[in-house]
Order: C-alpha cells, then structure tokens, then sequence
C-alpha cells in the first residue's frame, strides 16, 4: 500500500497529491491493475508469436497503401 504524509504543516494539497501520484506511476501497480481489467484467455507461445507477426504485415501493408494514396 502506497502512502505518502506531508512534509510539514505549509505543503499544499496539490504537491501532496503530486507526489502520491507519482510514487504510484513508479510503484507501477496502476499498469498491473490496467493490464488485468479485463480477463484474456491464455494463449500459447507460438500462437502469440503468429498474431505478432499477422499485426505487422497488416500494419506495413497500410502503411504502404497510404504512401501510395490508396484507401
């Protein structure tokens, strides 16, 4: 758990709040907590690997038509 006090009785509520963030963005439980939102059933290695490698072809050949001007 994440906690994070003042510093002395002067700090005002945005530094404090600063500051919680921060720790939190570098604890990295929020990225943890985003990642398992939502449930995603598990899928082999090499299924992984072959989506991956689909993306990128998809991604290039896009790319290729906007470069070209086509839609």
């Amino acid at each position: 758990m994440i906690q994070v006090s003042r510093k002395d009785t002067k700090e005002s509520t945005e530094n404090l709040l600063r500051r919680f963030n921060r720790k939190v963005q570098q604890s990295g439980s929020l990225a943890v907590v985003k990642q398992n939102q939502y449930f995603q059933k598990p899928v082999n290695k090499r299924e992984r690997r072959r989506k991956a490698i689909l993306r990128q072809e998809r991604k290039a050949l896009k790319l290729k038509r906007i470069k070209l001007g086509q839609r």
